[in-house]
This record gives structure tokens, sequence and C-alpha cells, in this order.
């Protein structure tokens, strides 16, 4: 079976950006939520410090909740190696909280870099896989897990994901045979947004997904996604393709959910949506609940996993 868990995407520029909400209100107001677990952003952090860090698992905890997933940025495409070196160790600092927040086997969320147009693909992937490296040795030490996502684009950069679509992702998959340590952060949508097939792609990775993203994309105002590809076949994010309920866009959560099973999937998915608030999560939780039942056979609530794991410092 999978655990569902949630993250307040909606709130994101909120608690990363305006500052008018903290981590501990979102905590709060996933109280109502029936979810298994909380996903962790980085910027949702407005300190490293351990007693902080502490805090906020202690809340997760308390709330009935586990932190299975942190979500991180990492930028490995920078031209000065330098700041690929800050992106090494910033990622390292991010892996060594994720223990401490979640314990071991916690996920932690990879990211290839910007698509700079500068950078050639050789160089850049040389680059990526080499980061990547470093950053497994340090998972490895705390017997975290890193999620290679199949992003679109951080919201906070300035290009779309270096390895966005399928056939560049599967390239870095196979320059990285580590399995143990290092796996992939399937997001179905982000499949969508790239011009790719979600079911075609999680067929290609299904035995390293490690965690998943559950977000869903819908048409408005009649268009089809022939009509919002850009002439090189990506979508991006435009007007016409927007967010919506779990359940209710353009993927195929039968078929996806199909192939997880199949394949023996018992990891976390979080509901990435709800971007108008939590009337819309919650309609993806229930959504994820009649899923879990269908291909799983797993019916009503399942308590979560490890509730210990934010108290193991």
């Amino acid at each position: 079976m999978f655990r569902i868990a949630a993250f307040p995407k909606c709130y994101l520029d909120a608690i990363c950006v305006h500052r008018t909400m903290t981590v501990f209100d979102w905590i709060r107001m996933a109280r109502g939520l029936e979810a298994e677990g909380l996903e962790m952003y980085e910027g949702f952090f407005t300190s490293l410090e351990d007693g902080y860090i502490d805090a906020v698992a202690e809340a997760i905890h308390d709330a009935g909740f586990a932190m299975p997933m942190l979500c991180c940025s990492p930028d490995f495409t920078h031209p000065d190696p330098a700041e690929r070196a800050r992106a090494v160790e910033r990622e390292a600092t991010m892996i060594r909280i994720a223990r401490r927040m979640g314990g071991p086997g916690t996920v932690c969320r990879v990211l290839t870099g910007q698509r700079r147009p500068e950078v050639p693909w050789e160089e850049g992937l040389s680059w990526v896989v080499d980061c990547i490296q470093q950053c497994i040795q340090v998972a490895r030490e705390h017997d975290v897990v890193l999620g290679l996502e199949n992003h679109y684009k951080e919201g906070y950069w300035h290009y779309p994901e270096f390895a966005q679509r399928m056939e560049l992702f599967l390239q870095v998959l196979e320059a990285i045979p580590e399995r143990r340590h290092f796996g992939v952060q399937y997001d179905p949508s982000n499949a969508l947004v790239a011009g790719d097939d979600p079911v075609e792609l999680l067929g290609r990775v299904v035995d390293r997904v490690v965690s998943m993203h559950a977000s869903d994309r819908y048409l408005v105002d009649g268009a089809t996604l022939e009509e919002v590809l850009a002439p090189d076949g990506r979508i991006g994010y435009p007007d016409k393709l927007r967010h919506g309920v779990v359940g209710q866009g353009l993927n195929d959560y039968d078929a996806i959910f199909a192939l997880l099973s199949q394949a023996g999937y018992r990891g976390w998915v979080s509901i990435e949506d709800g971007m108008q608030g939590m009337e819309e999560m919650a309609e993806s939780i229930q959504f994820l609940k009649r899923m879990r039942e269908r291909w799983y056979g797993v019916p009503g609530d399942i308590p979560p996993s490890g509730g210990e794991g934010c108290r193991h410092w």
C-alpha cells in the first residue's frame, strides 16, 4: 500500500516569500486533513539550527503526522564550479535535515538544475551526474533516499529544468546506477507539462520510484494539448493548462496506480495541488484513498508510519 501526504502548494508564497504564514501555521491547518504525512519544503524554514528544525519536527509529530519527504531544489548546472559546489553543500545540509526530521529512509528531493541556454547538454549532464554522485555519498551516510524529480521548473528559477523532457531525464538516470539511496520522485503532471505521456514515463522508471507527487492538470476554454504545446513539444505552464483536484484532470490515475501496485510500490504519495485551498486538498485526499482501496485493497485510514521518526534525535 502507499501512504498519503500533503503539501501546501497554494500557500507556498505566503510561507516562503511573503512570510505571512509560518510552517507552524500550515501544520496547524493540516490537522483537519485525512493524510498520514506532511511533505516539507526547504523554503519553509526560517532557520537551519537544530533547535528550530526539531521544533518543526515535533509540531508535525504532535499533529499526528509523519514527515516522509523534504522537497529541495538544487541547481547543478551553473557554469561556475563554485556555485555548483555551494549547491551540493546546500543539498547535503538538506539531506541531514531530512534525516533529523523524518528518520531513516526519508526521501529528499533532488533536481538537475536550470536549462541555461549557454550550457550544452553533454557538459551539463557531466556536471549533474558528478554533483548527484557527491550527494549520494551524503545520503548513504545518513540513510536518506534522494528522489530525482521529473520536474518542470522550480518556481523561483529563471529557466525550466535541465532534464525536463523524458529522454533527457532517462539519460540522467541511466548515468547513475545507485538504487538504494537514489531513485525517482515521480510527478505525472510534470510529464504532461513536458509534452510527455505520464504513463509511458512511469512504465520506464517504475522500478526506481521512491516517492510520488499526486497532482493534476485540466484544460480550460475548450483548449487541447496540441494547441498549448510549444513548437518543440514542451508545454510549460500556459494559462489554459491549470492545476485542479487530483483525479479530475488529464492524468489517468487508474493506469498510474495499476503500474505502481503491480511493481509493489509501497512508498508515499504527496498531494501537490489544492491551489484553491484546503477544500480541494481534502477532495484530492479522498480520491487517493479510493485509489488505494481499489488498487491495494486497503480501506479506511492508516496510521502514520514510524511516528517516532520525528523524535529520533
